[in-house]
């Protein structure tokens, strides 16, 4: 059957142009990865920013109440044509190395377009930001001050072709034809202007391997790319992408370098997006902004006392110790606070270091050991 986008945008199949618009801005605020943690908000956001991208465009709604999700992504636009994309856009970018350095080499050609003529859907973070930079307030990381939907209607406050101040004196006209001024173009006139204009390819993503150490205290990653130029030379052109990696960041963090990628015939350009992924580390865990190291103990230590360090990412060395009659439970922590990573969003400062004890038991006990443990705890 395919997906339902009314249903997923909440709206009605004869919903207008200003209910799709109101629908989409109060479902992505409420699913948007950095506002919602919930496990599927993901996936949620990416379907209702594709659906607002087909239900928004009068041609892509048209086909899908026609031939449904289907037939939108495996068939032509309405008149036939050659609308939306050109065929199977690229995997590209061979070679790419897991990390370690500072020099990454890979290319990012291949064949181009979106395969058949089909609907391919944007990126999520895309039409997001897009939809509001249109309409003020930004949608950067804390969403602040996005305004109302009020102000979004139709042709976004388009001052009724005043250029066009001549038309009065078009006195053939009958009455004068007073609305002149005004007068929405054409369906038609609209549709071949959104089929003229080629439809940009997505971007293509690639992981950037980021230690933990780099992750903490920031680095400078240079990657070499060898992208297709038009220029007539049928030569790959290389280029150097600097990404400045800054401390605190986290798995998952993008990174996009607009019109970097592969240029096509139709005279679009690919964007370029790397997605931070975390290394793993010999001996922390990273939890949010806090790490975790775990610190070995014996049956003893852990019931009578002791007296260890451990040594935090950028190699410091802290206390751990217990005494008295504390008495160390397995899986046990302790926190340092100021001493895990830092917190990308508040300069200067930290999450904590968190110690987990590890009680190891011994293999087997002698017989007068166990006697001697009976004594002690009876």
């Amino acid at each position: 059957m395919g997906k339902d986008y009314y249903s997923i945008l909440e709206v009605s199949k004869d919903a207008t142009e200003e209910q799709i618009k109101k629908a989409y801005r109060k479902l992505a605020l409420k699913y948007h990865p950095d506002k919602n943690s919930d496990p599927g908000a993901q996936k949620k956001f990416q379907e209702i920013s594709e659906a607002y991208e087909v239900l928004s465009d009068s041609n892509k709604r048209a086909v899908f109440d026609k031939y449904g999700e289907e037939g939108l992504k495996g068939a032509p636009p309405p008149d036939g044509g050659a609308g939306g994309g050109g065929g199977g856009f690229p995997g590209g970018f061979s070679g790419f190395p897991g990390g370690g350095g500072t020099t990454f080499s890979f290319s990012s050609s291949g064949p181009g377009g979106m395969g058949g003529g089909g609907f391919r859907p944007t990126d999520a973070d895309d039409i997001f930001k897009r939809f509001f930079s249109n309409f003020g307030g930004g949608g950067g990381d804390d969403m602040g001050g996005i305004p109302g939907i009020g102000g979004m209607g139709g042709m976004g406050g388009m001052p009724g072709m005043s250029g066009m101040g001549g038309m009065g004196g078009m006195g053939g006209m009958p009455g004068g034809m007073p609305g002149m001024g005004s007068r929405p173009r054409p369906a038609h006139a609209q549709q071949q202007q959104q089929q003229s204009a080629p439809e940009k390819p997505p971007a293509l993503v690639r992981t950037l391997g980021v230690s933990l150490e780099d992750l903490a205290k920031g680095v400078q990653k240079r990657l070499k790319v060898t992208r297709k130029v038009r220029d007539g030379s049928g030569r790959p052109a290389d280029k150097i992408l600097t990404v400045d990696v800054k401390p605190g960041w986290k798995a998952g963090t993008k990174i996009r370098f607009p019109n970097e990628g592969d240029e096509f015939p139709n005279g679009t350009t690919q964007d370029i997006e790397f997605v931070i992924e975390e290394k793993p580390h010999a001996v922390f865990t990273r939890r949010g902004d806090d790490l975790i190291v775990d610190l070995e103990l014996t049956l003893l230590e852990a019931l009578t006392g002791f007296s260890k360090t451990v040594k935090t990412l950028d190699n410091r060395t802290l206390p751990v110790s217990a005494s008295g009659s504390r008495v160390i439970q397995p899986g046990q922590e302790e926190r340092f606070p100021g001493e895990g990573m830092p917190i990308s969003k508040k300069p200067g400062q930290k999450g904590d270091l968190i110690v987990r004890f590890v009680v190891k038991f011994p293999g087997q006990l002698r017989p007068d050991q166990k006697e001697g443990l009976k004594r002690i705890f009876a």
